[in-house]
């Protein structure tokens, strides 16, 4: 059985959405996490060596990390079309986002948010902008940052602004890509119950 370790409202709750848009027979394991405001504490029920989210266990395979958990069930379950094939194009252009998202984006948006941006890690990571004229010069390609087809790079490099949307940028064609992803069933369905368990909580 393949199980997903997951708490609500993190980063893996964009990876639950995958799951649903993959159709995939994964269990998901909710496990509480150390949250950034001080709340929470780490699991012992969760596998994670360093107690975050998300976390993949598949048999004696261990995965961490969004973009090599979402290649490794993109490549699982080929039958969803949520990536290119190996051999296929747009190949290299997938795994560049999901590299670009782990390399770039978080990092951007992460030191952005904190107003911890300094000339040394612009230097080394580009800037807010940067980042964004990025994401735009793809997506004058097409409505996806492949082109025409949505895939699971528009899924993981689109959640950071379903999240902190005040950090959505005053550019149609950005907004207009979020807001595509955002309204995808898996999306929508995993914030609302996601939304509604913090109402109930």
């Amino acid at each position: 059985m393949t199980t997903l370790y997951h708490a609500p409202m993190s980063r893996s709750s964009s990876v639950l959405a995958l799951i649903d848009e993959l159709g995939a027979d994964i269990e998901v394991r909710t496990v509480s996490i150390r949250r950034a405001d001080g709340t929470g504490a780490p699991d012992a029920a969760n596998p994670h060596p360093e107690g975050r989210v998300p976390y993949l266990v598949d048999g004696d395979e261990h995965l961490r990390e969004r973009g090599a958990i979402i290649l490794y069930l993109t490549d699982k379950f080929p039958e969803a079309k949520l990536a290119p094939k190996v051999g296929e194009p747009g190949r290299g252009a997938y795994l560049t986002w999901l590299s670009y998202y782990q390399g770039i984006m978080e990092p951007v948006f992460i030191m952005t948010m904190l107003d911890q941006v300094t000339p040394e890690s612009t230097k080394a990571y580009g800037s807010f902008d940067d980042m964004i004229a990025a994401l735009d010069a793809a997506l004058q390609k097409g409505p996806y940052l492949l082109g025409e087809q949505f895939s699971a790079a528009d899924l993981l490099c689109s959640s950071p602004f379903h999240w902190m949307s005040h950090m959505i940028p005053d550019n149609p064609r950005i907004q207009d890509w979020v807001k595509r992803c955002g309204e995808r069933p898996s999306v929508a369905k995993v914030a609302a119950a996601e939304m509604a368990g913090m109402a109930e909580a």
